[in-house]
């Protein structure tokens, strides 16, 4: 293999998804026992030159982790359930939509919201305040990521993070893609969404802690400012050790 092409992926309920430069596949383990395969190509503007264009490119890959990360999941959930029970329609849409503001109120607003008292009943400094904001989230992303762990499907759904990794690395690694030959590689990848997630939150408490100052001259909007500023929605991905290594496996060799 001259040019190795960089696969991204995330883990699914049951199984991995993998995207490549023209296509994306899942594997998924359905009820019965079977590795269910399904394969999408991708459109044209995925090869477009606007895809080597800061700031333009980043807009297609935040459609990436969003779009084709909720389209393999919802996949995924309904190889599980069966075409009696499929997410689809209203019901999906509502889901997603109770789901982001959830997110959106967990990990923005409410930090927003404790720096932001901090720093009007307290009298605390921008700084201070700032400085909290971004311990608040970094807490309640961590503590959330470590809390969902403990349940019995997160947790697998973790461990297909994990064969991801592993299939990922074996595959630059130019190893043959079976599982022996892929357990014996390690858990964690350079490009990891959730490794840059947690990067991210460390590295905006810094940024914004320091430029915490800029805003006093306008006590009454900084606040709200800041909150513009930080706004986004970092979701996490990925897959798995066990006999789920298979799934990533014959991911690679569609």
């Amino acid at each position: 293999m001259d040019k190795i092409i960089a696969y991204g992926g995330q883990a699914v309920i049951e199984g991995v998804m993998m995207r490549g430069q023209k296509a994306f596949a899942i594997a998924m383990r359905a009820p019965d026992g079977k590795i269910v395969v399904h394969k999408e190509n991708l459109g044209e503007i995925y090869r477009s030159w606007i895809t080597k264009v800061p700031f333009l490119r980043g807009v297609i890959m935040l459609w990436d982790a969003l779009g084709l990360g909720m389209r393999a999941l919802t996949l995924s959930a309904n190889t599980q359930t069966g075409e009696d029970q499929k997410l689809e329609g209203p019901a999906l849409y509502i889901t997603l939509a109770v789901s982001l503001s959830l997110g959106i109120g967990l990990f923005f607003l409410f930090p927003a919201a404790v720096g932001g008292l901090a720093e009007k009943y307290l009298g605390w400094s921008s700084w201070i305040a700032n400085l909290v904001e971004g311990l608040v989230r970094l807490i309640l992303l961590v503590g959330y990521i470590w809390a969902i762990g403990f349940m019995p499907d997160v947790k697998r759904l973790f461990s297909y993070h994990g064969a991801e990794h592993k299939t990922i690395n074996a595959f630059e690694a130019g190893a043959e893609l079976t599982p022996e030959s892929v357990a014996k590689f390690s858990l964690e990848h350079p490009r990891c969404g959730t490794a840059f997630i947690l990067t991210l939150v460390l590295i905006s408490i810094i940024v914004f802690t320091a430029l915490g100052p800029l805003s006093s001259a306008s006590p009454d909007h900084s606040r709200t400012r800041r909150v513009h500023a930080r706004s986004g929605n970092p979701i996490f991905q990925d897959n798995a050790p066990g006999r789920t290594g298979n799934c990533s496996v014959k991911i690679c060799q569609v």
